[in-house]
């Protein structure tokens, strides 16, 4: 079994076993079908360790569909696009405006420029500076949740923060999340940015060292429950081996072809997952 398996099914298990229920609480989130209130049992302020030396965390339980999640965090990180015609795959579109995008949320920030000692950088360029000509900086951090664009975003950020500390050779993160659906986002978000991980190390001249994820709210939504119960149960497989191409040393150069998943086995894909919003 995957030790990100293992973290997984021990997450949902202290959430499914001592989670708080909001039942009867007024809540934000509505079910897509009816509109009904969506609630959620949750825990508060998981944190999860990945050693990216020793194992690549994608979840074997059921099929993780990373060709699209990678598409996601290159349209975010790399392309600085907040332009939902812009990603490949149709996640974004329920919180599409009228101008076709998500507003200043995710991307955007990530575009914007800002005045340092050196000059001007957007938060991703910055990072690579520091990479190349400050590797022992402990000022290496992005943020998206910006208070003064919050109005104009289709969805507050729930990835919103990462820090980035360079041990020896080893390039280390640390992902703050606000809110996190365990079922349909807790490991679409983990390949994510261990990818991202991986991405800024391989072009740094560094190796992947631990992704450590902090969850404020990890939560399960009631519709979910069984669906998460069957899950857990579920037998899991080694983890695949990721291969990245060794040639792409600018990380402007990276595409979703840029890795593959060698020996990836995985249980059934789980179809018609109910979706909140």
């Amino acid at each position: 079994m995957s030790y990100c398996d293992e973290v997984f099914r021990a997450n949902c298990r202290d959430i499914l076993d001592n989670g708080y229920s909001d039942e009867g609480s007024e809540v934000r989130p509505r079910w897509d079908d009816d509109g009904s209130p969506a609630h959620t049992l949750k825990r508060f302020g998981i944190i999860n360790r990945y050693n990216l030396a020793e194992e690549f965390p994608i979840t074997t339980l059921r099929r993780m569909y990373y060709k699209n999640a990678i598409d996601e965090i290159l349209w975010i990180w790399q392309k600085k696009s907040n332009r939902v015609c812009e990603l490949s795959s149709r996640i974004w579109d329920q919180w599409c405006l009228e101008d076709g995008t998500i507003g200043k949320a995710y991307g955007y920030q990530l575009a914007q420029k800002y005045q340092f000692p050196e000059g001007e950088f957007d938060q991703v360029d910055r990072v690579l500076y520091e990479l190349k000509h400050h590797p022992s900086s402990r000022r290496m951090i992005t943020n998206l949740y910006n208070f003064s664009d919050l109005h104009e975003m289709a969805l507050y950020p729930c990835a919103y923060s990462m820090t980035f500390n360079v041990t020896g050779n080893k390039l280390n993160g640390i992902l703050n999340q606000r809110s996190n659906d365990m079922l349909v986002a807790n490991n679409w978000n983990v390949v994510q940015y261990s990818i991202l991980l991986i991405m800024f190390a391989q072009v740094s001249g560094l190796e992947a060292g631990e992704f450590v994820h902090v969850i404020a709210d990890a939560h399960i939504y009631d519709r979910h429950i069984p669906i998460v119960r069957e899950l857990i149960e579920r037998p899991a497989y080694s983890a695949p081996k990721l291969m990245v191409d060794p040639d792409v040393k600018d990380f402007y150069d990276f595409k979703v072809s840029s890795f593959v998943f060698e020996g990836y086995e995985y249980g059934d894909t789980i179809k018609g997952i109910p979706v909140a919003t």
